[in-house]
């Protein structure tokens, strides 16, 4: 009996928490969708670890009241709020833009934002699908935009956030907008996938031209966030579950760790895909996620890098 108490304690010891995130007194980290839910949490917990923190969001109020929240609960909070809409690639390169002109080196994006299955579809500033355009091609220009200053920094990390959807999501060069045909969990299933793609492609480009970053995917299980009701709406499937289910649901605090524990630990590693370690990967504490095998096509993956260059008409 004493033994199994000692290695259940042992067991507990080894799980990583927010509390594992190594102090520091510099450091920048930019984070999307960071007003609430996984963001939110991303943001609280760095900047309680002593990074200075760029919350990122389409809302101004909802930036300031998310800020006085953190600050509520530690007042040297080094936290500021940028306006961003990923929908909109303008938006994007201003934000961007911004950010040259003051010159400081990043050392942490976590590409975090997104929009989950509306009802019927509907396109961004550009004219893209909204999921497609928003959680892939926005996330994919705002990196390519920011590189530069992510260079300048000693061992950047970008952290992709992906989802347990892209276990069946295909990347359809032939609707890649979903023109022909709107599924909201089809685009949204294809989105995640190259959220997934992205960031390990990333990597490997990083190896290839010696940029020195290191870029991983993360997802946060099945989590307690407001993107099911906001996305496919409160009255959907979805949408009821995560209302009057939530203890189906992690809290968003721990769905936030898998993407904490790749932009923080020494032990992450670039190229590698985190997500909780329990009951297919919905829920638990960080652990290395698998990867689809869909996601490990290196031919689809340069398709998919050049056609979002193309796209989002930027360039590595």
């Amino acid at each position: 009996m004493h033994q199994q108490k000692t290695e259940k304690m042992q067991n507990e010891i080894k799980k990583w928490t927010a509390n594992n995130i190594p102090l520091r007194n510099d450091g920048l980290a930019v984070i999307t969708g960071s007003t609430e839910g996984v963001g939110f949490e991303d943001a609280m917990a760095l900047s309680s670890a002593g990074w200075s923190v760029i919350m990122m969001g389409r809302n101004f109020e909802k930036g300031a009241d998310s800020i006085a929240k953190i600050q509520q609960i530690n007042p040297k909070a080094k936290i500021k709020f940028e306006q961003i809409d990923l929908a909109d690639l303008s938006s994007v390169k201003a934000f961007t833009l911004r950010m040259k002109k003051k010159g400081q080196a990043i050392n942490l994006l976590i590409n975090n934002a997104g929009v989950m299955t509306p009802p019927k579809r509907v396109e961004t500033v550009d004219g893209f699908e909204l999921q497609f355009g928003t959680n892939h091609l926005g996330h994919f220009a705002l990196t390519a935009h920011l590189l530069p200053l992510l260079q300048q920094a000693t061992d950047a990390r970008v952290v992709t956030v992906s989802s347990v959807a892209n276990r069946a999501g295909q990347i359809n060069f032939d609707d890649l907008q979903s023109v022909d045909s709107y599924v909201p969990m089809k685009a949204y299933g294809q989105a995640k996938l190259a959220n997934l793609m992205f960031a390990l492609e990333l990597q490997r480009q990083s190896d290839k031209h010696g940029w020195g970053i290191k870029s991983m995917a993360s997802h946060p299980g099945v989590s307690r966030t407001n993107l099911l009701i906001t996305g496919a709406g409160r009255w959907s499937g979805p949408g009821i579950m995560r209302t009057f289910f939530p203890f189906l649901f992690q809290p968003s605090s721990q769905g936030a760790l898998p993407t904490l524990y790749a932009a923080t630990s020494p032990e992450a590693k670039g190229g590698l895909y985190y997500g909780p370690n329990k009951m297919s990967e919905t829920r638990g504490f960080p652990s290395i996620a698998k990867i689809p095998a869909q996601a490990v096509d290196l031919n689809v993956s340069l398709k998919l890098w050049e056609t979002s260059q193309k796209l989002a008409k930027v360039e590595f």
